[in-house]
């Protein structure tokens, strides 16, 4: 009986890595969804990203200091072609839109050469954790922001 129960938990892992690299547009994204939590002695930064479906993920964001919210986010990541597209929407500032550059199993990061900053965005699975991080050129000098994040239980569960 354990052999058999071993035999079918490994096939349905291969059955769900095959799915997976075999997946297109948003579902390429799958791995992003869920609740993500960053903290540090003087913040909390949340992720929240729902499921691919509609061609599309969203996603709401949230740092606090203390008792008080500092900013927010609500981002639309879409399928437009063959590419996908992050559209922000920060709170106090317009929105923005950044096109997937590279895509890979895992991994994806989103650019704007036109946008003040960050010009780019990008989400790295690595196991139980994400990577997220922006960079681009801030008042003539390079800048990097990372966000290490670790999964966490989503509200309601």
């Amino acid at each position: 009986m354990r052999v058999l129960i071993l035999a079918l938990l490994a096939a349905t892992s291969a059955h769900h890595a095959d799915a997976a690299r075999g997946a297109t547009g948003i579902q390429q994204l799958a791995w992003l969804q869920g609740c993500w939590e960053s903290s540090s002695p003087t913040r909390i930064v949340e992720e929240q990203w729902t499921a691919p479906r509609g061609r599309s993920m969203v996603g709401l964001s949230r740092t606090v200091r203390g008792d008080e919210l500092v900013t927010y986010e609500l981002v639309v990541i879409r399928e437009r072609g063959d590419r996908l597209v992050y559209v922000a929407h920060p709170s106090g500032q317009p929105s923005a839109e950044f096109l997937s550059t590279s895509l890979s199993e895992g991994s994806v990061v989103f650019e704007n050469p036109g946008h003040d900053f960050p010009q780019r965005i990008g989400y790295r699975r690595q196991g139980p954790s994400l990577g997220a991080w922006i960079e681009g050129t801030k008042d003539g000098q390079a800048r990097r922001v990372e966000f290490p994040y670790r999964r966490a239980a989503c509200p309601g569960d």
